[in-house]
């Protein structure tokens, strides 16, 4: 008897199922990788947007208190430039604290990422 025939003769309708069940398992796992890695992307730059917002927040309070030289929303949208970010906003606060928002310059797939950050003496 010769592979994948019947024994009338006639082919054997599964003949092939093995591979088609293969290359859709093959796909869903390639879209299941390229979904952890949009993901993962997305993790870094949100983590490099909060880190220019945290840097441009403490320099500009820096600046506020007259450690620094300049202005201090001046300053926080140099460092955050220095980070490859855009400064959002800049709010001086009364009690010597800046309330910074930052945006990532460079775009992601999933959406820009944005940080947020305060620096100053505690609330």
């Amino acid at each position: 008897m010769s592979r994948g025939k019947q024994p009338d003769g006639e082919q054997d309708p599964e003949r092939g199922s093995g591979t088609v069940l293969a290359a859709g398992l093959g796909l869903v796992v390639l879209a299941a990788m390229v979904m952890l890695l949009l993901l993962a992307q997305a993790a870094v730059m949100a983590s490099r947007a909060a880190a220019a917002a945290d840097l441009a927040a403490l320099a500009a309070a820096d600046a506020l208190r007259g450690v620094s030289a300049g202005e201090p929303c001046l300053v926080a949208a140099a460092v955050a430039a220095r980070h490859d970010a855009r400064l959002v906003s800049c709010v001086e606060g009364g009690d010597q604290s800046v309330e910074v928002r930052t945006e990532l310059i460079a775009g992601a797939i999933l959406g820009a990422a944005a940080g947020h950050a305060r620096a100053g003496p505690p609330p």
